[in-house]
């Protein structure tokens, strides 16, 4: 009974999570496009971080329940072997973005946080995609240098960079999973 415990146990830590829902993805693409449509028409600093703090909490619940919802029509237990080292990698990187979006509204530098929350995002989707299927890294990448580029950007270009990145890269890459690895 221990050894077959132990190859169980030795199976789900090999294996990839896949329970990253596309469907999900492309909600939470097409809820951040909204965002940048209303944080486009809002002059007020602290109202435009409103929008996308609120935005970033939706998408925290769009992503868990498609995520969860997947997981158990695939009857695959969801924080167990690579779930929780998804979630492990996953987390930190973000953890550091809600501290350095404190720092950085308190020194004034709004025009840094896009630029800031898609590296961070980015290097999260990455580390936490080792456990996954292998487009999840390259999207992380792809986050990665959209949020380098939007760091020496014009800040006006802001909305266009949360657009592209949490908007467009995350339908794109949620059409692609959903299409590849069901749903």
């Amino acid at each position: 009974m221990d050894n077959l415990r132990f190859i169980r146990e030795t199976m789900e830590s090999a294996a990839s999570f896949t329970a990253v829902s596309g469907w999900g993805e492309i909600a939470i693409g097409l809820t951040a496009l909204a965002a940048a449509v209303l944080a486009s028409q809002i002059t007020d600093l602290r109202a435009w971080l409103s929008i996308w703090m609120s935005e970033a909490c939706l998408s925290v619940l769009i992503a868990g329940g498609a995520m969860l919802r997947k997981a158990r029509a695939a009857k695959l237990p969801m924080f167990s072997g690579p779930g929780r080292k998804f979630a492990l990698s996953f987390l930190p990187p973000l953890a550091v973005g809600a501290v350095l979006t404190v720092i950085l509204y308190r020194a004034g530098l709004i025009g840094a946080l896009p630029g800031t929350w898609l590296l961070l995002y980015g290097t999260g989707v990455v580390t936490g995609g080792t456990y996954s299927v292998k487009i999840v890294p390259v999207m992380g990448f792809c986050f990665m240098a959209l949020g380098a580029a939007a760091l020496f950007c014009p800040v006006s270009l802001e909305n266009v960079f949360m657009a592209i990145g949490f908007g467009g890269l995350h339908i794109i890459f949620g059409i692609v999973i959903a299409r590849r690895y069901g749903g």
